[in-house]
């Protein structure tokens, strides 16, 4: 678990690694919706299931922290300007910066909600094989008329191998840059340069390598498709997401009426 990274499939017995991956996919785009409707209240609700679907799946919460802390950190700068920006009753001053009731309320709020939704991500990431998602969306495609669907998910599914790969490449060469004093430089066009071109070198290579081993191997797009299997253990994460998504709702309706 030290070398997790967000977008890294974790093994796992837990019920979401063995939910079916349409019925999961489903249930994050719906609490994701739901959320942009959320108030403080349902936001509250959210985040108790959410950390209890963290700790069923054994993902250490300091990791989560340590992982999404530049995220917080964007976070924070959207609170702070959110409350800096939006009119309102000013609540106190700091060095000539008026900051608003309001705009706290809002900017705390805004924060809560897109904090949630990466931890919603986190779990989907960490308890779903990139094989699976292919699958599911290579399902959600068939229906739609023009559209490749096989060659859509096999982008998908390579997408998804190649951005741990990616982070991994770029942390690489930014302490490579780092072993040669790069970070000294003053020049950030120059630092940009420096550490862009070798990334960019590194991930072009990747991807001819993979097409050849693709090639070599006589890699199609005609496969197998997957044979899905619903069982009660799905039907009842429906039903819970769906409580969810209205107990996160109902009370932003209260507050408007």
């Amino acid at each position: 678990m030290a070398d997790m990274n967000i977008f890294t499939f974790c093994p796992g017995v837990s019920a979401l690694h063995r939910l079916d991956v349409r019925y999961k996919t489903a249930l994050v785009c719906l609490v994701s919706l739901a959320l942009l409707k959320a108030g403080f209240t349902g936001c509250f609700v959210c985040f108790l299931v959410l950390s209890w679907l963290v700790y069923t799946t054994r993902i250490s919460f300091f990791l989560i922290a340590a992982q999404l802390k530049w995220f917080i950190l964007l976070l924070g700068i959207m609170f702070i300007t959110r409350s800096l920006t939006v009119p309102g009753t000013p609540l106190f001053s700091f060095f000539g910066l008026v900051f608003s009731q309001e705009g706290l309320r809002q900017g705390a709020l805004v924060a809560l909600r897109f904090f949630l939704v990466m931890i919603t991500g986190l779990l989907f990431s960490a308890t779903t094989r990139p094989a699976d998602l292919k699958s599911a969306a290579q399902w959600y495609l068939h229906p739609i008329p023009f559209v490749p669907e096989k060659r859509v998910a096999i982008m998908i599914s390579l997408f998804l191998r190649f951005l741990p790969l990616i982070l991994t490449q770029a942390h690489q060469v930014s302490d490579a840059v780092n072993a040669r004093c790069g970070n000294l430089n003053k020049n950030p066009v120059r630092r940009i340069r420096y550490l862009v071109l070798p990334l960019l070198k590194k991930i072009f290579l990747a991807g001819d390598s993979l097409c050849l081993a693709m090639d070599a191997r006589c890699y199609n797009e005609d496969r197998t498709d997957p044979v899905f299997e619903t069982g009660r253990n799905e039907m009842r994460f429906l039903a819970a997401g769906l409580c969810l998504c209205l107990a996160m709702v109902y009370p932003f309706h209260i507050c408007v009426t």
